[in-house]
């Protein structure tokens, strides 16, 4: 599985959130590759998921990915939620 998680300038906040995705997938025992990155680049890449806020997410609304919109990209417990009610929701 090829997760993105997505801010702005696909930098700051994103990466911060890959920390935080990459954490919580240990935690609940899923494997996957995560990778940090800006809208623009989020729309070309091949990736099984995308993270990030609402407000990112409706530039991502003609993406094929299924988008996970989470509102605190340090709140872990949100992003654990989050993820577990997602693959629930996909087994």
């Amino acid at each position: 599985m090829r997760i993105l998680t997505v801010c702005g300038l696909g930098q700051g906040t994103s990466l911060i959130l890959r920390m935080n995705v990459e954490s919580v997938l240990k935690n609940i025992g899923v494997t996957a590759e995560v990778e940090n990155s800006d809208v623009s680049t989020a729309l070309c890449e091949k990736a099984d998921l995308i993270i990030t806020n609402k407000e990112l997410a409706e530039n991502l609304a003609n993406s094929p990915i299924p988008i996970l919109i989470v509102k605190n990209y340090f709140d872990k417990d949100e992003i654990q939620n989050a993820l577990v009610s997602y693959f629930k929701k996909s087994e």
